[in-house]
């Protein structure tokens, strides 16, 4: 465990990494000390200095929700992050590669709320009750903290490597198609990289919110109407490097495209 001094001190430096757009060496390499307690506490403290600085928090972003990915990093549970509204990037904007310390880049389901969600007993009905609706979006992934050795607890306090979101595509209720099997197909200056169907989150996207929910009850916190949730990616990470576009086509659910300059 850390001191509420050292975890201050880590949230700090990696608010100065966001700011400058460069990497911190392995936090658990320096704090081998440091627990997934820890981690959130550095994410919580990391997120009250943005909004310290005028951010405002729209949602929240849940990763690691897939099977494959899990088993790539070790990890057996997902992990959640905050998402301000400097976040939120319309399909087919330019995005500036330099905002990031690096890019990849996921394929996601992203549910807005219509109403609270507040654990420790939320399930899958409770979350599609409370969804106004769902709509495809691109997870832009921002890592401050070095990617070799990095362990579930690394990855938390960076607020789970979130860095923007492209929403775009057609909005639908969620009783309007079946979220289980919507699948993607994910170019890179139109040559096909990854493709995944949405069921690969935890069996149904709707579980990887029912999930949070839940969390974020053991940290005393809630899901607002009105927040905006990415479900966790049903594909892998793709890197991206300066000039490139990428495009996801949903099929029934339409694309969302973004250049990065």
């Amino acid at each position: 465990m850390l001191d509420p001094s050292r975890i201050a001190e880590v949230a700090d430096e990696l608010v100065a990494a966001d700011r400058e757009r460069s990497i911190v060496p392995l936090l658990t390499a320096r704090h081998p000390e440091m627990t997934v307690d820890d981690a959130y506490a550095v994410q919580r403290l990391w997120a009250t200095r943005r909004a310290d600085e005028g951010a405002r928090i729209v949602g929240r972003k849940i990763g690691l929700t897939s099977k494959v990915m899990q088993v790539a990093t070790g990890i057996t549970e997902p992990d959640y992050g905050v998402i301000f509204d400097d976040m939120v990037i319309e399909s087919g904007a330019s995005v500036e590669f330099d905002r990031f310390s690096n890019v990849r880049v996921e394929v996601e389901l992203a549910f807005v709320l219509a109403k609270p969600l507040e654990g420790p007993n939320t399930t899958i009905f409770d979350v599609l009750d409370a969804t106004a609706y769902v709509v495809p979006a691109l997870e832009i992934l921002n890592s401050h903290i070095e990617m070799a050795g990095r362990t579930i607890v690394d990855t938390i306090s960076d607020n789970a490597a979130m860095g923007a979101m492209v929403l775009g595509g057609r909005p639908v209720k969620v009783d309007e198609v079946d979220l289980r099997w919507v699948s993607a197909l994910l170019f890179r200056n139109q040559a096909i990289e990854e493709s995944g169907v949405a069921a690969a989150v935890l069996g149904h996207p709707a579980m990887g919110v029912a999930w949070l929910a839940n969390k974020l009850a053991q940290h005393g916190q809630s899901l607002g109407a009105g927040e905006i949730i990415l479900a966790g990616s049903f594909t892998r990470p793709m890197w991206v490097e300066r000039g490139d576009t990428v495009h996801a086509d949903y099929g029934q659910l339409g694309a969302v495209t973004c250049r990065f300059e």
